[in-house]
């Protein structure tokens, strides 16, 4: 999934970081997600330590997490659900009425035969679930494999802040689900969707992962699609682009995320933290390490990489071709 920072590229090199900091082995640790998104970085330190926590707030990320993180063991039948999901022929639902292309919304997210396909899929593995035919591991499986695979075939930039004029090459490819394929372990692993400030005070460990958003774009109205995809619930979809209510992080505004950052810090109990941000993040780094150096021994390590673009258009303006990622350590 091409998805805004995202740390698919990043994600060797703070395995590297956090190995130099961290005096112990990493499979005698525990290690927190606790602003997952896709569960990236998470899956990359899933087979390397002792238990992983991975959290997110919006719905179609914890769809996301139970199965790439909470699922840890091999799933029977897989195939055979998979192969139904592909065989099942469209529907005329939610998603075909108010994101799909001749929709009565007149909203252009998925071509019709593919928005009708995803109404299918989406109704059936529900009805899998509430017959009690498939497991809740089968079932977040097949859930997070019709997102993946959905996300492929929508007609957007990338985010679904808005829908391309005319249906785009990608997007008129019939949808085929893909498997969304997890990692496989001996460990059992647990998945919360909290707000990151509130669960920090419930749950501890050794190393703390930080990834919050950095700047004023709401996660839950960039994805709405895909929650609504996940949840498949009634509601009025609002505007051009058919947003549902959506929950608005503190880390997006930029009068209240030192405070909050602040605030996740100093509860946190875990004996390492690492912050990822970047360059052009509302806090500065001079910001964050004065917050930071408050609750122990504070370090910095960088890195240059290729920035994210929601689109690839030679006309949008970008500050940069690169951005530089911050990861700030701290020993508490």
């Amino acid at each position: 999934m091409n998805y805004i920072g995202s740390k698919n590229k990043l994600s060797s090199w703070i395995v590297e970081e956090v190995e130099n900091a961290v005096a112990t082995p990493l499979f005698q640790l525990t290690f927190c997600d606790l602003f997952a998104g896709t569960g990236i970085v998470g899956r990359t330190f899933k087979p390397l330590v002792k238990k992983v926590f991975a959290n997110d707030v919006e719905f179609y990320s914890f769809v996301l997490l139970k199965n790439y993180i909470e699922n840890h063991q091999e799933i029977s039948s897989v195939e055979k659900y998979i192969t139904a999901l592909n065989n099942l022929a469209g529907k005329k639902g939610f998603i075909a009425e108010e994101y799909g292309e001749n929709g009565k919304a007149e909203r252009l997210f998925f071509s019709e035969e593919n928005a009708k396909k995803i109404d299918a899929c989406r109704q059936q593995i529900e009805c899998w679930k509430t017959s009690e035919e498939i497991s809740e591991e089968l079932y977040y499986f097949l859930l997070a494999s019709l997102l993946e695979s959905a996300d492929k075939v929508a007609n957007t930039a990338s985010v679904y802040g808005a829908f391309l004029k005319k249906i785009k090459t990608s997007a008129a490819k019939p949808l085929v689900i893909q498997p969304a394929e997890f990692i496989k372990t001996s460990q059992q692993n647990q998945v919360f969707q909290e707000d990151a400030n509130q669960l920090i005070q419930q749950i501890e460990g050794d190393i703390l992962y930080l990834d919050p958003p950095y700047n004023a774009r709401q996660y839950g109205a960039n994805y709405h699609l895909l929650t609504t995809i996940a949840k498949y619930d009634t509601f009025a979809p609002k505007g051009k682009t058919g947003l549902r209510e959506y929950y608005r992080s503190n880390y997006c505004k930029k009068r209240e995320v030192a405070a909050e950052f602040e605030d996740l810090i100093k509860q946190a109990k875990f004996s390492y933290i690492f912050l990822s941000y970047n360059n052009e993040g509302l806090m500065p780094p001079e910001q964050i390490k004065a917050i930071m150096s408050k609750y122990g021994k504070y370090s910095l390590a960088t890195k240059n990489y290729q920035r994210f673009k929601a689109d690839k258009t030679e006309n949008r303006n970008h500050k940069a071709n690169q951005t530089i990622e911050y990861l700030h350590i701290l020993e508490k």
